[in-house]
């Protein structure tokens, strides 16, 4: 299994950025993979940012984020995408994009920095 995050930069704080995550070689069909958006900022622990379930679930987030993230798929061009805007300084991390179905698959991140 491939994961391949692109899309992250720098960008002012209030400013906005789409990660997009595109997989490949899985053995069964991407709709039935969950897939999530995780975040490490640079001292602390990978926190958990965004999830969909296979089979086209509602997307969940982190509370923390108040609504200003809103992550998709689409199962037909198997990739996920991660649309952040109102960035702010907090946001900055390496942005991880995981697959999961019976094990866990990771990407190997796009750095986000939110600075002025």
């Amino acid at each position: 299994v491939q994961l391949v995050e692109s899309g992250g930069g720098l960008v002012q704080p209030g400013g906005s950025l789409t990660l997009s995550c595109a997989a490949s070689g899985f053995a069964f069909a991407f709709s039935t993979y969950g897939m999530n958006w995780y975040r490490q900022a640079p001292g602390k622990e990978r926190e958990w940012v965004a999830g969909i379930s296979s089979r086209g679930g509602s997307p969940e987030y982190a509370d923390s984020l108040m609504g200003r993230f809103t992550m998709s798929r689409d199962d037909d061009k198997k990739t996920v995408s991660l649309q952040m805007r109102s960035l702010k300084s907090e946001d900055t991390a390496l942005y991880y994009c995981n697959m999961v179905r019976f094990k866990d698959y990771w990407g190997r991140g796009t750095q986000v920095t939110v600075s002025s």
